[in-house]
């Protein structure tokens, strides 16, 4: 008889182990506290508008195409892509703005009209980071953070030094030019970090911006969950929405069963993809492998403030994806990382996906996504999402070179508090546990529980970080330990 899986949450992560271990012949059900499944990466419709809730950057495809091939299949089994060109506009201080394009080509171009010579310094920089990429992308990521020898390797011993310096340094020393920098420094914000606290081996997120490219599945990132979800199903994955899972029970050392609305649903095997501090709170606290003071020391990366916008109007001088760095990043980074506190000017980004993919907006319509980086577990009132909301739109108006208030149809928030509500986060933070040297492979939240036999965890608390292909990551590596434990 096969043995039970029972997993709680359905995340990119959730979903991933669920159809690893549905093909390994286990028996799987899936828990969702919420009616619609995907976690972060569901999906808002209204008035004829669709809005990624979530995650909406679409990077390391050959990540995609790696957990799809498990399986013997493609994305284009479940989704359409396009690689978007632009991949996307930054926008600087006194209108000053930078297209990144969809190749190396056309980037050393862009950066040879902003500072001389500075192209040939990216073609080395990029070539670094593409030989950081294959290591670690291709190899380190897929080690499940069990032992601190996973990380010696031959190609990493040549690395070394690579560990203890930092992005900012690097790229600092190289380029002179301030947008540039920023440039060069915003795919690490995806690690949950400053930039001079990211060890200069993380460049490798550089040549996924780069290199890869930046891609859009049509109809927008939920496409992707849909397509999981089919996989899963059709390998015998049950799922079961508005089920919030209120107790992980134990017995002599075992994990036995879950409490969902008081009636207990037995298990042989229970894994967690919910997130790793509210799961441990599930337990009784003698089964809990970290303590309150060891999450309170941790470094978590940021919360967020989304508003997801309608507009009853083409919006111009813009692109898919926009960021807006026309404010000082230091400034913003030391109130989200620092001291934490709402910041006087934030950095923020926009997307809208009606650019290039009209069925997200009705006709002659913009759909559109801002986002305001902040720090976790920060006051959250409906008044500062206002304070902020007109912030940043006044100086959206202005960079962009037009009046589009009058043209808001609605617009629906996302804060710290429903980060909380709608996914037990932990101080509302929006994307886990920060990569920064110490809080990297092995020295993350485990994904086996060292009390507990039969408790797994999954997701952007464990390893091997944030980010939708590491939770893709995360979910083949946890049922990799599963099958390891308990063999079918």
């Amino acid at each position: 008889m096969s043995k039970t899986v029972s997993i709680i949450g359905s995340g990119f992560a959730s979903l991933a182990a669920a159809s690893y271990l549905a093909k390994d012949g286990y028996d799987v059900s899936v828990y969702e506290k919420n009616a619609d499944l995907g976690g972060r990466a569901r999906q808002l419709k209204k008035d004829g508008f669709t809005f990624d809730m979530g995650p909406s950057w679409y990077w390391m495809p050959d990540v995609f195409e790696r957990f799809f091939a498990d399986f013997g299949k493609t994305p284009s089994d479940y989704y359409t892509l396009d690689k978007l060109n632009p991949a996307y506009k930054v926008f600087f201080e006194g209108g000053k703005s930078i297209t990144i394009e969809d190749t190396l080509e056309k980037i050393y171009v862009a950066f040879e009209k902003e500072e001389k010579e500075s192209s040939k310094k990216l073609k080395k920089f990029i070539d670094q980071a593409q030989s950081n990429y294959n290591i670690a992308i291709k190899d380190l990521v897929y080690r499940p953070g069990v032992s601190p020898l996973e990380l010696i390797t031959p190609a990493t011993i040549k690395k070394l030094g690579q560990f203890f310096g930092t992005i900012a340094a690097d790229v600092r020393s190289e380029f002179k030019n301030k947008n540039l920098i920023q440039i060069l420094e915003f795919p690490v914000l995806f690690l949950g970090a400053k930039p001079s606290d990211t060890p200069s081996f993380y460049s490798f997120m550089n040549y996924a911006d780069f290199g890869l490219g930046t891609w859009h599945p049509k109809g927008g990132m939920n496409l992707v969950i849909q397509g999981m979800i089919s996989l899963a199903e059709s390998l015998g994955v049950k799922f079961h929405t508005n089920a919030s899972v209120e107790k992980i029970n134990v017995s002599e050392g075992k994990a036995k069963s879950i409490t969902i609305d008081g009636k207990e649903v037995a298990s042989d095997i229970i894994l967690t993809g919910a997130d790793y501090h509210h799961s441990e709170t599930l337990l009784e606290s003698k089964y809990r492998q970290y303590s309150e003071k060891y999450w309170e020391k941790k470094i978590f990366a940021p919360s967020s403030l989304l508003f997801y916008v309608g507009f009853s109007k083409k919006l111009k001088n813009i692109e898919h994806h926009n960021l807006f760095f026309d404010v000082d990043f230091e400034a913003h980074a030391k109130d989200i990382y620092d001291v934490p506190k709402w910041p006087k000017d934030p950095l923020f980004y926009a997307n809208f996906t009606s650019v290039t993919d009209a069925n997200t907006a009705p006709e002659n319509c913009e759909n559109g996504f801002f986002l305001i980086p902040l720090a976790p577990g920060i006051e959250d009132t409906a008044e500062l999402r206002e304070e902020y909301f007109e912030k940043i739109i006044t100086r959206f108006e202005k960079l962009s070179n037009q009046k589009v208030k009058k043209f808001v149809i609605f617009k629906e928030s996302f804060c710290v508090n429903d980060f909380i509500k709608e996914y037990n986060s932990y101080k509302g933070n929006a994307y886990g546990m920060a990569n920064t040297l110490l809080q990297t492979a092995f020295l993350r939240p485990k994904l086996m529980s060292s009390k507990v036999k039969g408790l797994f965890f999954t997701g952007q608390l464990t390893v091997p970080g944030p980010g939708v292909p590491p939770a893709l990551i995360s979910g083949k590596l946890v049922s990799g330990l599963i099958q390891k434990e308990f063999t079918i």
